[in-house]
C-alpha cells in the first residue's frame, strides 16, 4: 500500500531543502573559500578541512545508532527532528564569521560551526531515511528514493546558481553575470560569498516546512528514560548478532568505505580545483553547476533502473565509475591531462575537470539513493531508525579515515593531487565487499511488501 502522494511529496521536500549543505557549504562554494582565503594557505586549509571533517565523522558515527536506536523506542521521532534541524540552522547560519585572513580563533569558531551543521544534517537524513519504507511497495522505493534525491539535486542546483548569479564574487568582486553583490555587501569582505551560511539555514527553516506538514511521524509513546535503557539494550543485540549476519554485515561495511570515499570526494573535489587548477569560486560554482544538473538526471534514471534490477548493479556500476573518475582526477593538473602532458596555458585540464564534475555528479547522486534502498533491504523492518543508524554509522565510523588519509598524504607530499589518491584504495575495498551482499537481504530482515 502507498501512501497518499503528498506525504511523498513531503518526503521528497527535505532532500530538496537539505541539499544545499553539501552543495554550497561542503563542496562547492564554502569549502574552497574556505581553503583558498580564510585559510592561511590552501594546502593547511585542505588539511584543516580533513581534520575537521574526521572529528565531526567520528561523534556522528558513535552517537548516530544510539539515537536512532532510541527513537526506535520512543517513537519520538519528530522532536528528535526538529532539534537536528536547529543544528542544522545554527551551524550553517554561523559560517558568516568566516572572513578572509581570519585569525586562528575564528578559523576555529567556523570549523567548530560547520562541524555543529553538519552533525544536524546527518542526523537529520538517519530518521528520514527510516521514513522510506513507510512510502509504498518495495518494488517502488527505489523510484521514490531515486526521485527524491534527483529534486535534491535540483534543490542544489538553483541555489548553486542564486549564488553565483548575484552572490558570490570572483577576484574583481563582481558575481558571474557582473554584478556588485547586492543589499550593499561589501565585496573586499567577501561578503557576497559569505552569505551562503546564511542562505543555506534560510533555505532549509522554508523548504522543511512541508516535510513536517505533510509526512506522519511518530509521536512520542514511551518515557525518555525508559526508552534510553531499552533502545540501547537493543543496539547492543543488534551489535552483537551483526557478525552472523552476513550480507547486513557485508552491507555495511562496504557502504562504510565507498560511501566515505564519495564523500572524500565531495569534500576535496572544489579544494583541489581551487589550489590545483586555481580556479575561482565563480569557476568551481560552474563546476557545480553541471554536476548537479547531470546528477538530477542520472538519479531519476537511477532510481527506475533500481526499482527493475535492485539496487545492488546501481551501487556497483556508480563505484566503478567513481573510481575512474578518481584516477583521471591524480592524473590532471595544468601540466597534463590523463597522466600526458599538455603545452602551457593548454584549457584540456579544464575541459577534463568540468567532464568529472558530471561524472562524480551523476555517480554520487545514484549511488546514494540506491544504498538507502538497498539498507531498507538489509534491516529490521522493526527497527528501521536503528538501522538507517547502523548506516549512519557504516558511513561515518570511519569517516575519519579519507579525510585523514587526505590530510596526512597532502602533508608527507606537499601535493594535493596526490592527497586524492587514498580514495581509489578505499572504493576498491568497498567494491570487494558488496561480493558478499545478497541483493535481496538476508530472509529474517527481507521486508514484506506494504
Amino acid at each position: 500500500m502507498t501512501l497518499p502522494r503528498k506525504h511523498i511529496w513531503g518526503w521528497w521536500a527535505f532532500d530538496w531543502a537539505n541539499q544545499p549543505y553539501n552543495t554550497l557549504l561542503l563542496t562547492f562554494i564554502f569549502a574552497p573559500y574556505f581553503a583558498s582565503a580564510v585559510a592561511p594557505d590552501p594546502v593547511t586549509g585542505q588539511a584543516l578541512w580533513g581534520w575537521m571533517l574526521a572529528a565531526s565523522g567520528l561523534v556522528i558515527a558513535l552517537a548516530a545508532p544510539v539515537m536512532g536506536a532510541i527513537a526506535d523506542s520512543s517513537g519520538n521521532r519528530r522532536s528528535w527532528l526538529l532539534l537536528w534541524s536547529a543544528l542544522y540552522v545554527l551551524g550553517s547560519g554561523a559560517l558568516w564569521l568566516a572572513v578572509p585572513g581570519a585569525d586562528a580563533m575564528t578559523i576555529a569558531l567556523v570549523l567548530l560551526a560547520f562541524a555543529i551543521g553538519l552533525v544536524g544534517l546527518e542526523f537529520g537524513i538517519v530518521f528520514t531515511n527510516a521514513v522510506l519504507p513507510d512510502l509504498g511497495h518495495r518494488d517502488d522505493l527505489g523510484r521514490i528514493s531515486g526521485t527524491g534525491w534527483a529534486l535534491g539535486y535540483v534543490g542544489g542546483l538553483v541555489s548553486l546558481v542564486v549564488m553565483l548569479l548575484f552572490l558570490a564574487e570572483n577576484d574583481q568582486g563582481v558575481t558571474l553575470i557582473g554584478l556588485s553583490p547586492p543589499f550593499g555587501l561589501d565585496a573586499d569582505a567577501r561578503e557576497g560569498t559569505r552569505l551562503v551560511g546564511p542562505l543555506t539555514a534560510l533555505w532549509y527553516l522554508v523548504f522543511v516546512i512541508p516535510f513536517f506538514l505533510w509526512v506522519p511521524v511518530k509521536s512520542a509513546t514511551v518515557r525518555v528514560q525508559g526508552a534510553v535503557r531499552r533502545g540501547l539494550q537493543e543496539l547492543g543485540e543488534s551489535l552483537r548478532a551483526l557478525p552472523t549476519r552476513k550480507s547486513l554485515f557485508s552491507y555495511l561495511g562496504a557502504s562504510l568505505l565507498y560511501r566515505d570515499a564519495l564523500n572524500g570526494i565531495y569534500a576535496f573535489g572544489g579544494i583541489y580545483a581551487a589550489g590545483v587548477l586555481g580556479w575561482s569560486i565563480v569557476q568551481i560554482g560552474v563546476f557545480g553547476i553541471l554536476a548537479a544538473a547531470v546528477g538530477a538526471l542520472a538519479c531519476w534514471l537511477a532510481g527506475k533502473l533500481d526499482s527493475r534490477f535492485g539496487p545492488k548493479p546501481v551501487i556497483v556500476g556508480s563505484v566503478v565509475l567513481l573510481m575512474v573518475v578518481c584516477v583521471i582526477i591524480v592524473g590532471t593538473d595544468r601540466s597534463m591531462a590523463l597522466f600526458l602532458p599538455v603545452a602551457e596555458g593548454s584549457r584540456l585540464p579544464d575541459i577534463t575537470f568540468y567532464i568529472c564534475g558530471a561524472l562524480i555528479g551523476a555517480g554520487g547522486g545514484s549511488l546514494q539513493s540506491a544504498s538507502r534502498t538497498m539498507m531498507v533491504r538489509q534491516a529490521d523492518p522493526a527497527r528501521m531508525t536503528e538501522g538507517f543508524g547502523l548506516y549512519a554509522l557504516s558511513g561515518k565510523a570511519l569517516a575519519f579515515l579519507a579525510p585523514a588519509l587526505v590530510a596526512l598524504v597532502t602533508t608527507l607530499t606537499d601535493s594535493q593531487r596526490m592527497g586524492v589518491t587514498p580514495l581509489i584504495v578505499l572504493f576498491v575495498a568497498g567494491l570487494v565487499l558488496l561480493s558478499f551482499v545478497d541483493p535481496d537481504g538476508e530472509p529474517e530482515f527481507r521486508c514484506a511488501p506494504s
